[in-house]
């Protein structure tokens, strides 16, 4: 029997990220590296970008840019493929929660988190499927959330667009599969980031989030190297489709 450890080696492997200058995207980029990959980071943000890639050194790479705008998928898709070759894995992290309400919700806001929460992980994916299918493996990890299946305040575009994210996975695993290619989603309970700022910067309401869980706690970084690791390796190479909660279990009560 092969040492199972193996199954976890990402040598070889190339990595893009999204979102990667700050939070769990971040962290995904990190993890990976770790795991043997060379990780291309994508973001808006150049000196966060140029902190990760002086972190990881020679196996990181960053292309700034914005994957929202659709207009420019192909001009960055060539610009990640320019350090390493085109990815084998492609995990989606840049996300936004505009937190307006629902009486709040205004047409500017609610097109911008449908184009960089759900629109961007199809156009840019799909930009990648066919290098991915010609050799015959690739790793899809999208970002799902709390919100896939719950309703919170101030959530209504971000929860509509986290919702979609769990159909987008199923609908990529049932399109592309097929050819090797597995697409998964990772759905976090409340982490340390900032897009939860607001949440951690009230201890009393950080502190009921927490309660919440089966656990008792909320997330740290270190939760997601395990279950990204896995979606992205050889480990997974029979999932498909699925949408792995990493929430202390919150969505289990």
């Amino acid at each position: 029997m092969a040492d199972p450890r193996d199954l976890f080696d990402l040598t070889g492997r190339v990595a893009c990220v999204t979102g990667a200058s700050s939070g769990l995207g971040r962290r995904a980029a990190v993890a990976l590296a770790a795991a043997g990959a060379q990780v291309v980071g994508v973001a808006r943000r150049t000196d966060d970008l140029d902190a990760l890639t002086a972190e990881i050194g020679a196996n990181a790479a960053a292309v700034v840019a914005d994957v929202a705008l659709r207009d420019a998928v192909t001009e960055v898709v060539s610009a990640i493929a320019a350090p390493f070759g085109s990815p084998d894995i492609i995990v989606h992290a840049a996300g936004i929660n505009t937190r307006q309400t629902a009486d709040e919700v205004t047409s500017e806001g609610w097109d911008q988190t449908l184009a960089l929460n759900i629109s961007a992980p199809f156009f840019l994916t799909q930009a990648l499927v066919p290098a991915m299918k010609a050799k015959g493996w690739g790793r899809i990890v999208n970002f799902a959330s709390l919100q896939t299946t719950r309703a919170f305040p101030g959530g209504i575009a971000y929860g509509t667009t986290k919702a979609g994210i769990a159909q987008l996975t199923r609908a990529m695993a049932e399109a592309w599969s097929p050819h090797g290619i597995t697409a998964n989603a990772i759905g976090p309970g409340f982490f340390p980031t900032e897009l939860t700022q607001a949440v951690f910067s009230d201890p009393e309401r950080a502190k009921r989030n927490a309660a919440q869980t089966c656990m008792g706690r909320n997330g740290r970084l270190e939760d997601i190297d395990g279950p990204m690791l896995f979606l992205c390796s050889d480990a997974s190479g029979y999932v498909t489709g699925q949408t792995l909660m990493v929430d202390g279990g919150f969505t289990a009560k």
